[in-house]
């Protein structure tokens, strides 16, 4: 049982720690600094969601009005549900197939026992995550294009028409995803493949010794052994489920495919930087903020009620 007595050598011992690692502890000031500039003190400006603001006026300066633009958005701006429900179809489905291809993957290449074509895989597959969405945009509207594209060109051939991706409902969001995942999921197999070198060998010699195939190996010793890993990607993950890829969306759609391309991000950047409401797009990145720092807590819960993962 501790006693008041065994508190002081304890302080006592942290602040020797300071004094000793001194400069690790001066490395951080620099990242301190920043988020006291870029993330906390911009948080005063979350005041004009509750205001009716004129930038004549300044913060200050503006009426305020409480929760009406809330109001306003959640029930009679136009398509502002339907938005929401874009930005959660689309963040679910990029959540489902880019969070599972890389574990997939990974597992797949682990198998590999060629170590020079398992590395020239994970550079092929590591090298899109490096080319902004800006360059790959240009790409894919080349290779799409209805007219000279090479995607038609390979349809035609095969005697179908040529598809308009990037211009039809139908078509735009399937190719939102694809190509998010293609991007995405090589920076993801290389976390997870080198999660897997932390594995012990000697699980797998027992393993084979005892009969496992390679199914049973990966299952119940691979699949298990990166399990940590994952759990911390998924948390990490869930609390931007609603930002679905601004960078992506915006290089990419048009207004032809507003109607299910058009999410909460493309909505707040046309709302503040085109029409200048920056109340309403203030008020909409505040209720955003809010839900994904409930989706953190309950995430973080989940993990820990199911697998007893805890951060600390």
């Amino acid at each position: 049982m501790r006693t008041a007595v065994d508190a002081p050598p304890a302080r006592s011992g942290r602040k020797k720690r300071l004094r000793v690692d001194y400069m690790l502890c001066a490395m951080l000031i620099p990242g301190f600094v920043y988020l006291i500039i870029f993330e906390f003190f911009p948080l005063f400006g979350l005041v004009i969601g509750f205001q009716d603001f004129h930038m004549a006026k300044g913060i200050l300066g503006s009426k305020w009005v409480g929760f009406e633009n809330f109001k306003y958005l959640f029930t009679m701006y136009p398509n502002f549900w339907r938005i929401v429900k874009n930005t959660v179809q689309i963040a679910a489905l990029k959540l489902c197939f880019g969070f599972t291809t890389p574990v997939v993957v990974a597992l797949m290449l682990h198998e590999v026992r060629h170590n020079r074509y398992k590395r020239t895989i994970q550079t092929l597959v590591y090298i899109p995550h490096f080319i902004s969405w800006v360059i790959l945009a240009g790409i894919l509207r080349t290779m799409l294009d209805p007219g000279d594209g090479m995607v038609n060109y390979i349809l035609n051939l095969l005697g179908r028409e040529s598809v308009y991706f990037l211009g039809e409902n139908s078509t735009f969001r399937s190719v939102l995803i694809v190509s998010d995942v293609w991007k995405g999921f090589g920076w993801g197999t290389i976390i997870y493949m080198a999660a897997l070198t932390g594995i012990d060998p000697a699980l797998y010699e027992a393993a084979v010794i005892d009969g496992a195939g390679r199914f049973k190996r990966m299952w119940h010793i691979t699949l298990p052994g990166i399990m940590p890993y994952i759990i911390l990607n998924l948390i990490l993950t869930i609390p931007g489920i609603l930002n679905a890829g601004f960078d992506q969306i915006f290089n990419l759609y048009n207004e032809r495919v507003y109607r299910t391309a058009d999410v909460l991000d493309t909505f707040i950047y046309r709302l503040g930087i085109v029409d200048a409401q920056y109340d309403l797009s203030t008020a909409i990145g505040l209720v955003k903020s809010a839900i994904g720092s409930i989706l953190l807590i309950v995430s973080y819960q989940v993990a820990n009620k199911l697998y007893d993962y805890k951060v600390f």
